[in-house]
């Protein structure tokens, strides 16, 4: 991505309360905020006109991130819609992303959502609630243009409290389980959770815990494995992110989950506290190495 000057201004002071963003020399504009604060969000003007949008929050089951995109020709009319839907109580989040000159078309939004949720898809690291994908064709220059619009998008997502778009980056320590560099720092340490037989690896990641590729998963969880590890495992069968080779499951990429526990609780299939199961080379947990 390029560099950007991000202007970001809260509202009411809060910095996960109603905010606005906005990068230099772009003609769009985000507007975010906690569904707490939905009343207020809705009566921003800028949303009285065509944009897309994605309501956000994590299933309380399996702790995965979940995720709806959409578009409208009046975001706020349509925020109000689905406000009123009881099968969105998953959505704790709203992002709006509109345009400064409203040079918006329909065609350009859909456009833009259908190349959200493709995203939303193809990184595997959130459950993605839009039952299809839309899209819409445009001319070769609008879009160019709108591909330009949507990486702005991409990047300020994350500033604006969603990290799950895209896939996670090969990690300096995936690369050394490889025998592709070496530990640097404790930011580096290798942890490995081993049992059964079975061994996966992982480090501390941005938002969680990075399970690296080619990692072990027990075959058949025990009895004590919660129904929200169950539901997570099964999605991960689902999405081929972890595949069954022959007496176990193996992880076919890097995969982050929210914590250590969730993570070493899938690997193992019990229940465990990922501070005390996930132990470095010099047999230090996590909870003494305070990482």
């Amino acid at each position: 991505m390029q560099p950007a000057t991000i202007k970001l201004f809260l509202v009411k002071g809060s910095p996960t309360g109603l905010r606005t963003a906005e990068i230099s020399n772009w003609s769009g504009k985000a507007i975010a905020g906690p569904r707490s604060d939905l009343d207020d969000f809705l009566s921003r003007p800028e949303l009285k006109s065509p944009g897309v949008y994605l309501l956000s929050g994590i299933d309380a089951d399996s702790n995965e991130p979940e995720i709806y995109i959409g578009e409208a020709e009046d975001v706020s009319s349509r925020l109000k819609q689905h406000a009123k839907n009881e099968d969105k109580d998953y959505w704790v989040h709203t992002s709006a992303f509109v345009s400064k000159d409203d040079n918006l078309t329909k065609a350009h939004i859909r456009y833009i959502e259908g190349k959200l949720i493709q995203q939303a898809h193809n990184s595997k690291r959130v459950v993605v609630m839009n039952s299809a994908s839309s899209g819409s064709s445009l001319p070769e220059a609008d879009c160019a243009e709108m591909d330009v619009f949507f990486d702005r998008v991409l990047q300020l997502l994350p500033v604006l409290g969603i990290h799950h778009l895209s896939a996670p980056v090969l990690t300096q320590s995936s690369q050394v389980s490889q025998g592709k560099g070496k530990i640097n720092d404790k930011a580096d340490q290798i942890f490995f959770c081993k049992g059964k037989g079975l061994m996966a690896e992982g480090k501390r990641s941005e938002d969680g815990f990075t399970v690296f590729a080619d990692s072990q998963v027990v075959k058949v969880p025990n009895k004590a494995c919660s129904a929200g590890v169950l539901k997570h495992r099964d999605r991960l069968i689902e999405k081929a992110i972890i595949k069954l080779d022959g007496d176990c499951y193996v992880f076919t990429e890097d995969y982050e989950f929210s914590s250590p526990s969730t993570a070493a609780s899938l690997v193992k299939g019990g229940s465990l506290n990922g501070l005390t199961a996930w132990v470095a080379e010099n047999n230090k947990t996590l909870k003494e190495l305070g990482s």
